[in-house]
């Protein structure tokens, strides 16, 4: 072990999901560990969480609160509120610096800062993301109840949508002049039954309404679309983490245990993954917190 003194055994960038679920497993090793949590969950707008074995229907932000709550039940388990404005190599360890001065040293760290959404540019849209407008079929189709779905395009990319939504509704594919379908494309939306509605949206109304700018208005009970996502912190950049380009945006690259491009540097959640949920996200914090206990024990 070594013999640089620390006050951290690891450092955990971020408090939602991914992030306790790694602090947690940290903890029950009897490490000293602190996470340092800006507090802006990227499912903040949701009123429910679904998909996640015995947590199905409750509200994300209780989950999270009962997390965290668990998690500071153990004696060597620190929390600061904040935002992590800076973080650098310091010898054996790190070093990370918060926005407002403060700075902290660890052995280890995780980066489990979750990514933001940049939601289309569309009127009326914002407003209703997580609650009338979603990105994930998975975590919000069944409810809409084999109801009436619209698809958003953004780009050509938006044909995954479109083709999946037909197992949660009837599906209409609003075109927004993102793309043009190529003809074995309007076969294959054909052959899922998605009616395909040419011209661009103007803005969304009522609970999940889609106007077009020729005045044409689509009552839905639901809205899917693409975000961009930007990781949402500029930690795993000035360390120097390897980043990989995904259908929506950049994210940390990691191995099957977590671990970073940058030896001692582990990174789980929706950073580190094309996409994902609650589930998956708990599960790679898991395995990123089990790793970094890995690592203080050998390295």
């Amino acid at each position: 072990m070594p013999t640089t003194n620390f006050p951290n055994d690891a450092v955990v960038i971020g408090g939602s999901y991914a992030g306790l679920s790694a602090a947690l497993q940290l903890a029950r090793a009897r490490r000293r560990v602190l996470v340092i949590d800006a507090g802006l969950r990227r499912n903040r707008f949701a009123s429910a969480s679904h998909g996640f074995l015995g947590q199905d229907g409750r509200a994300p932000g209780d989950i999270a609160a009962e997390g965290k709550a668990q998690l500071l039940a153990y004696p060597n388990v620190r929390w600061l509120d904040g935002t992590v404005a800076r973080a650098e190599a310091q010898g054996e360890g790190f070093g990370v610096v918060l926005d407002d001065g403060r700075t902290e040293q660890t052995r280890k760290l995780v980066i489990a800062t979750g990514v933001v959404d940049e939601l289309p540019t569309i009127e009326g849209l914002a407003e209703r993301w997580g609650r009338g407008v979603f990105h994930c079929p998975y975590c919000h189709g069944y409810e809409l109840d084999n109801g009436r779905i619209g698809v958003l395009a953004v780009s050509e990319m938006s044909m995954h949508h479109a083709l999946m939504l037909p197992d949660w509704g009837t599906t209409t594919f609003f075109l927004n002049d993102a793309f043009v379908p190529d003809e074995a494309q309007r076969a294959a939306l054909a052959a899922r039954g998605v009616a395909v509605e040419a011209g661009a949206v103007a803005r969304l109304v009522d609970t999940a309404t889609v106007e077009l700018r020729d005045g044409r208005r689509f009552p839905l009970d639901g809205v899917f679309t693409m975000a961009r996502t930007h990781i949402a912190s500029p930690v795993a950049a000035q360390l120097g983490c390897a980043l990989e380009e995904g259908p929506t945006g950049a994210f940390i690259r990691t191995d099957a245990m977590q671990a970073t491009s940058v030896p001692g540097v582990f990174a789980c959640g929706d950073a580190a993954r094309a996409a994902g949920n609650v589930a998956i996200s708990v599960g790679a914090g898991a395995m990123a917190g089990a790793s970094a206990h890995r690592a203080l024990m050998f390295g």
